[in-house]
């Protein structure tokens, strides 16, 4: 057989070594392949035509006088110099034709998923079909592409990759389409489940060691699931080879996997792994602005980042993730690019409702969004928080409607708890900033409902850095900032910080002390009740104990028929009695120790009361150097330790239930 080979030094020249002089010159693109006639015209029905068509064209142009002339010219010489075939925008280029070549040499051929699409183009060009030779090129492409290329969704895409300088012809064959479908059918039938699964868990199916050395995952063994494991990690992470695809391309396919009702998680991936590849912008996690040469690829220009950004938005799902985490952060580092580019109002729109369905995974970190926008003079963007919440709550809300039809119950969310905890941490930081002005501050710290806040001690911490940051604010924008504040709703360590806090209006510290005495009455109150419980608990245990031990001695004597002394029943008995009732007195005592301690609480409490109104009716304000608390020290001996008051420490947080409860019980009473 033959060998055809293309010399590695001669240019832009292909020859084939058979030992026999080239007769045909075919010419694709820029190279020309020095080829013999007849096993191309064995293959190619074209290449028949043409060479046929040629050869009889030139026995036609041969005039008369020149017969003698010609018949002396060497018949091979004609052949070279006048059997010339030149294609032009061949399918697959010159190395899809070579590689026609080696197949109507006898050659075999290696078909790949690359290169099988510009091979099935070539073979239908050349019209290389099975009715004109058996085992052609055409039936040999389309056998690989149902059995090897389809078969598998990796191949696919890599095939749907060729197909993209092969249009129109490849989209004619339908060899694009086939391709899309089968990338749907294949993604379709995997368990969105298995997304999370642990990536070295495919290396784990080749080793064959003994399964005392597998893991639970979740508590799930592996090898149940081992079959659908490896379908999906033997596929290297396709989700990366769709970032080959050329932006059209890739569009069409998403909206394919759309139109299909394909499962929303895997469409939101597929987005996110293109957007991180073609805008590494999304990828940082950063508060502060970058510019946009560090942001963005120097081989897009601005506007073409623009526009593949507000595609990727509108073709992202506007269902809630179930594993949102990470796509929350990567929507953050949309909706921060997309300031950056200027997008469209619609597509930060539609970033901001989705971001909001999934506000409660969120970290402080996302919510910090640099302000892009010269108008704005605050250091973060507060009014595209504030949005973002409100989308939050609307969606809250349809949630707790459609559950109240459902008859569940709508109740307090956890999800809600977790964001107002998220929301007073944002206020925290913000509230730093000097150019924040106080109606802004207040609209946004009140557009989070009450329930959302077990207690106001992060509130607080909120308001005492925007009132030390802001020294030049008025006491009518002080006290509508504090009014804020619930002060039922703080514990008693911020209460303890805030009545001698400088910074705080008079009527706010008025307030925080009347809760704070409040507290501590209940406090007092709740341990009177459970000593009373504990004098209760021992007598009715006394007693309890002296009725079975006398059923006990006398249900012996009766089945033994014997007459037990006594004397020592009633003295053991007498003896126990004696110490209950002494334990009992010592109780009484500690009791009425701890009313007269109350008593004196409240009479300090109301004298308190008294001597503030007094200071009030003076004109005397917390302004004045702090003069009016440092009398009400010296006048009743308070002393209150100063401490920062932070939500987030945990003796705060393990009595926040105990002390609601207090709270529940005994409000309505006050009020």
């Amino acid at each position: 057989m033959s060998s055809v080979e293309k010399p590695s030094n001669k240019g832009q020249a292909w020859f084939c070594t058979t030992g026999l002089p080239s007769d045909i010159v075919v010419e694709v693109d820029d190279m020309s392949f020095h080829l013999h006639k007849f096993p191309l015209m064995s293959k190619s029905r074209k290449l028949f035509n043409l060479i046929t068509q040629q050869e009889s064209n030139q026995t036609n142009s041969i005039q008369p006088q020149q017969q003698h002339e010609q018949d002396e010219i060497d018949e091979d010489e004609i052949v070279e110099e006048q059997c010339h075939v030149t294609f032009t925008g061949f399918p697959g280029g010159p190395e899809a034709f070579e590689t026609a070549v080696k197949l109507c040499y006898g050659v075999k051929i290696e078909l790949s998923s690359s290169n099988v699409a510009s091979l099935r183009c070539a073979g239908e060009f050349l019209e290389m079909t099975e009715d004109y030779s058996e085992d052609n090129l055409v039936s040999k492409t389309e056998r690989f592409l149902s059995q090897k290329v389809f078969k598998s969704i990796k191949d696919s895409i890599k095939t749907l990759k060729s197909c993209e300088v092969l249009i129109p012809l490849a989209e004619t064959l339908g060899i694009k389409q086939r391709c899309i479908d089968s990338i749907i059918s294949k993604a379709s039938s995997i368990d969105p489940a298995l997304f999370g699964w642990p990536a070295n868990e495919a290396g784990a199916s080749n080793d064959r060691c003994s399964t005392s050395k597998q893991v639970l995952w979740n508590g799930i063994d592996p090898s149940t699931r081992r079959k659908c494991v490896n379908a999906i990690m033997n596929e290297d992470y396709w989700f990366e080879d769709l970032t080959l695809l050329r932006f059209p391309l890739f569009k069409e396919l998403i909206s394919a996997m759309r139109s299909a009702e394909l499962n929303h998680e895997l469409i939101e991936i597929c987005v996110m792994h293109y957007a991180k590849k073609y805008i590494p912008g999304v990828s940082r996690s950063i508060r502060k602005p970058l510019p946009l040469t560090s942001s963005f690829s120097s081989s897009s220009t601005e506007a073409e980042q623009k526009e593949l950004l507000e595609t990727l938005i509108s073709n992202l799902p506007l269902e809630k993730s179930s594993k949102p985490s990470t796509a929350t952060r990567f929507l953050f580092g949309l909706l921060r690019t997309a300031n950056i580019l200027n997008a469209s109002e619609a597509c930060r729109k539609a970033l901001e409702k989705k971001i909001g369905l999934q506000l409660g995974e969120a970290t402080l970190d996302d919510l910090l969004i640099p302000s892009y926008s010269y108008l704005n003079e605050t250091l973060y963007d507060v009014d595209c928080v504030e949005r973002i919440l409100s989308h939050f709550l609307e969606s809250l809300d349809a949630r707790n409607v459609a559950d109240e039809e459902g008859n569940d119950g709508a109740g307090t969310s956890p999800v809600l708890m977790i964001v107002g905890k998220l929301i007073d941490g944002y206020l925290s930081e913000i509230a730093s900033d000097t150019n924040l002005m106080p109606d802004k501050f207040y609209n946004f710290a009140i557009s989070l409902p009450d329930e959302a806040r077990l207690f106001d001690d992060g509130l607080y911490r909120a308001i005492d850095v925007y009132l030390k940051a802001h020294p030049s604010v008025s006491e009518l924008e002080r006290e509508k900032i504090c009014g804020l504040l619930q002060c039922e709703k703080l514990t008693l360590e911020a209460c303890t910080h805030a009545a001698q806090n400088e910074r705080l209006p008079l009527r706010a510290v008025v307030q925080v002390l009347f809760f704070e005495q409040l507290q501590l009455r209940h406090a007092i109150a709740g341990t009177l009740m459970a000593a009373e419980a504990a004098a209760v608990e021992p007598e009715s245990h006394s007693a309890a104990a002296l009725e079975e031990e006398d059923d006990d001695r006398e249900g012996l004597r009766l089945e033994l028929g014997l007459e037990l002394d006594g004397a020592p029943h009633v003295q053991e008995g007498s003896s126990t009695w004696r110490s209950a009732v002494r334990d009992n007195q010592v109780l009484r005592l500690d009791m009425d120790s701890m009313r007269t301690r109350v008593h004196q609480l409240e009479r300090e409490c109301s004298s308190m009361k008294k001597v503030i109104e007094k200071i009030d009716k003076s004109g005397l304000h917390g302004g004045a150097g702090g003069g009016w608390r440092a009398s009400l020290g010296r006048k009743f001996g308070c002393k209150f330790k100063t401490q920062v008051c932070d939500s987030h420490e945990s003796t705060v947080v393990d009595t926040r239930k105990t002390r609601h409860q207090q709270q529940r019980q005994h409000h309505p009473h006050h009020e």
